[in-house]
């Protein structure tokens, strides 16, 4: 950390939460800490400390600015660990299932990204929707053009923001003009990589669309990559609908499984990331786990696209690392407030509870584990940066009215998770900085 006299401390005076370990694993009272009067005090983009206003305040210098939040709620900025930028304008798509969806919304409008104004346009929008969300960490599908990556980076840079993504790799049942080569894409990314991976905040993902879409020399190739650069991330998808599966299999007779596919070319690591997950079999489970590789829920996509119901207990239950994700634009909204709302949904379908503080976790320090950051992200552990955002407990009307029925923290969290959306966030910080103040 550099000197904190030549960048003032600040603090932020409101109630504040933040998970300091899995529910699942240390109980739910042991999973949080929570400073209903708190300061946040941080200096140079990270956290100094956090604690009770009363123990903190008579300590700081008389130089620190205290910004004082009444009704608001402090938490770590949200990970959202599946999400594609360059679905933005195609969100709310109508009427079909995964494969053709596909075919007839998303192709057609990744193709635009061969422009790269029209990229940098949707990335700047992108990333604003990000920050009106409380999102401060993503983990990012571009498109198959490689300045579809590069804009995206150039933007988040822009903002300091820690930001993983990566060019699709795509060489096969695509339109002609979406689909590389297996040599071009991994020149592609190999060039993506040697310019912005571990650049400032931003962090480079070998993202092979999914394996229909991928020959095998391709999946190769991105092995090769992970191993020549190993400390780089791998983002697919994974298991996600029925149709698609039998699909793999089709194309990779030889495999045992769908994941079977991948690490057959060696795409599984702990920092691999498999969007969905949502029909595995208990050979995958045990691979997923062997190999300290992540799956990201994305309820609002596996509801939208009715590709199934992803049952996170028991994926716990097998040691496999669980973050949140919200697929947008087969996800129907940026904010993880509202995904959380629908991940309630989808346990409870299965006759299972998603308790506030374990959603918290979720889309906290959990998703922070999920890519391996959690030394760096994820809660407001000092020396940790300080992404966090202010959560405005009567945004509306009628949170206002629920809030004061509200007879408990979780109560009030539960709240926040159910009906909470955009309007909720009053500010994002990302690295100490404001990046969105709502108006």
């Amino acid at each position: 950390m550099k000197d904190p006299k030549a960048h003032p401390a600040k603090a932020f005076r409101a109630a504040i939460l933040h998970s300091i370990a899995n529910p699942t694993d240390v109980g739910l009272e042991n999973s949080y800490q929570y400073f209903e009067d708190g300061i946040l005090l941080i200096a140079d983009g990270h956290v100094v400390k956090v604690g009770n206003a009363k123990e903190i305040l008579p300590t700081l210098d008389d130089s620190v600015v205290v910004t004082e939040l009444e009704n608001k709620l402090i938490t770590p900025g949200f990970i959202d660990t599946h999400i594609h930028y360059p679905q933005t304008g195609m969100i709310a798509a109508y009427g079909e299932q995964l494969l053709d969806w596909l075919n007839n919304y998303t192709f057609p409008e990744e193709k635009r990204f061969a422009d790269k104004d029209y990229a940098r346009e949707v990335a700047v929008q992108f990333l604003d929707e990000l920050a009106r969300n409380g999102t401060t960490t993503a983990l990012v599908f571009g498109t198959v053009h490689k300045e579809s990556v590069d804009v995206f980076f150039q933007e988040s840079e822009k903002r300091n923001l820690r930001m993983i993504a990566g060019k699709v790799l795509m060489d096969r049942n695509a339109p002609d003009d979406l689909t590389d080569t297996p040599e071009s894409g991994y020149e592609d990314s190999k060039a993506l990589i040697e310019k912005w991976h571990n650049k400032g905040r931003l962090h480079y993902a070998v993202t092979p669309r999914f394996a229909p879409t991928s020959t095998s020399e391709q999946l190769r190739l991105a092995g090769k990559l992970l191993e020549e650069y190993p400390d780089v991330y791998m983002h697919t998808h994974l298991s996600e609908n029925e149709k698609e599966i039998e699909w793999v299999q089709a194309l990779f007779p030889e495999s045992k499984n769908y994941l079977d596919v991948y690490d057959q070319h060696g795409l599984l690591s702990s920092r691999s990331v498999f969007a969905h997950g949502v029909h595995l079999c208990e050979g995958e489970c045990s691979r997923l786990s062997e190999t300290d590789s992540a799956i990201a829920f994305c309820p609002t996509s596996n509801l939208f696209l009715g590709s199934g119901l992803f049952p996170l207990s028991d994926m716990e239950a097998k040691g496999i690392k669980v973050g949140m994700g919200t697929d947008v634009g087969a996800g129907t909204s940026f904010s993880l407030l509202q995904t959380m709302s629908e991940a309630y949904k989808v346990m409870q379908l299965q006759g299972d509870k998603l308790h506030p503080f374990k959603s918290l976790y979720q889309a906290t320090l959990g998703g922070a584990k999920a890519l391996s950051l959690d030394n760096v992200i994820g809660n407001f552990e000092s020396g940790k940066e300080a992404d966090f955002v202010v959560l405005d407990l009567n945004a509306t009307q009628l949170m206002r009215f629920r809030m004061e029925h509200a007879k408990s923290l979780e109560d009030k969290l539960f709240v926040l998770m159910t009906i909470g959306d955009d309007r909720t966030i009053a500010n994002t910080y990302s690295y100490g900085e404001c990046v969105y103040e709502r108006h």
